[in-house]
């Protein structure tokens, strides 16, 4: 749950690391390229969520690089979910094509913040190799004003933390 919303991870819609053709960069799959997770999938999990109340979501392990498990949520009443994730701004479009009512925030935080805080939890979690996630993480401290600005563009509205 997020501010008492029920939470769709779109990080948990990622292909497995095995599957053949998935994009490559800095020597490893390419996890922050939206061809790395399944966009349908996660469209259609959240356009089942919101039409029927209910949704079975994959449960994604980033060390394992797979779906490990499935959980079904249930929304309380008639309110909204929260959905979130890197490929947000990705589904945006479809989203609203499928009829739902998106309202896009942009959590608006200082990168290096959010650099900061995204390393100590993947390495608590042990989610990869500390030198793939310091890698990994520079280059999306590297890319996060691009997204930033590509979000707002597609109509994200950017609220600091505290507010949002």
């Amino acid at each position: 749950m997020t501010a008492g919303r029920p939470l769709v991870r779109l990080d948990d819609f990622y292909r497995d690391g095995d599957e053949p053709d998935l994009p490559h960069a800095l020597g490893i799959v390419d996890w922050d390229h939206v061809d790395s997770w399944h966009l349908e999938r996660a469209v259609e999990a959240l356009v089942s969520l919101c039409r029927t109340g209910a949704a079975t979501l994959p449960v994604y392990d980033i060390a394992a690089n797979a779906v490990v498990a499935q959980r079904t949520l249930v929304l309380p009443d008639a309110g909204c979910v929260v959905a979130e994730g890197v490929f947000a701004a990705d589904v945006l479009a479809p989203a609203r094509a499928a009829g739902l009512d998106v309202h896009p925030v942009w959590l608006d935080r200082p990168r290096t913040l959010t650099f900061l805080l995204r390393l100590v939890r993947d390495l608590r979690e042990h989610r990869k190799p500390p030198a793939i996630l310091l890698r990994r993480g520079l280059a999306l401290w590297r890319t996060e004003p691009a997204m930033r600005a590509r979000a707002l563009r597609l109509g994200f509205r950017p609220l600091r933390m505290r507010a949002a």
